[in-house]
């Protein structure tokens, strides 16, 4: 029964994390390096992370910049930069690539607020799969007279605060993240 508990408190800590991730993906008017995490450049014909042909850092609250360890590597790097969808425009000056964070308008911090939402709305509905799967799995068991009634309630009913705390869990991150974006 425990390992129906564990199993559950890990999957929804994956869908969590996940929810953190992507999360950290949508820009806010503020430089921060994490928004170019994802991004890949052709390296010698592999998809390499960013991260791991150039040192990316900020250089204050409204700018990136981008040092590639191979001067050959500065074209790529802006070129994978510009055709992301984050509408950055970068600015090469000798091997250093300049990446100044455009302001955001009203009309758009409304738009990525919707999307904050929707991908919190997606983990909360992840989470909740989770916990039926486990309330299915603790039915079985009773059924096939594993575990008794009762301790399949009381399972149930652990699983359910289990589930009730990732959902608060969400709620906070969709919230900061929805004050991060009305900061100008």
């Amino acid at each position: 029964m425990n390992e129906v508990k564990d199993n559950a408190r890990t999957r929804m800590q994956k869908s969590a994390d996940s929810l953190k991730l992507d999360l950290s993906k949508i820009r806010t008017g503020r430089a921060h390096a994490g928004i170019l995490d994802h991004l890949s450049v052709d390296y010698y014909g592999t998809q390499t992370l960013l991260t791991q042909v150039a040192n990316i850092t900020v250089a204050d609250a409204t700018t990136i910049n981008i040092q590639p360890y191979e001067k050959t590597m500065i074209q790529a790097v802006e070129k994978v930069i510009r055709e992301s969808d984050m509408g950055l425009n970068p600015a090469t000056t000798g091997d250093l690539i300049r990446i100044p964070m455009p302001a955001l308008t009203e009309e758009r911090r409304k738009d990525l607020i919707k999307v904050v939402k929707s991908e919190g709305e997606n983990s909360k509905i992840s989470i909740r799969n989770i916990r039926r799967d486990c309330n299915e799995l603790l039915k079985k068991m009773s059924k096939e007279k594993e575990i008794s009634e009762d301790d399949e309630r009381s399972m149930q009913e652990q699983i359910q605060k289990i589930t009730d705390e990732f959902i608060i869990d969400i709620e906070k991150l969709i919230d900061a993240k929805e004050k991060d974006l009305l900061v100008i």
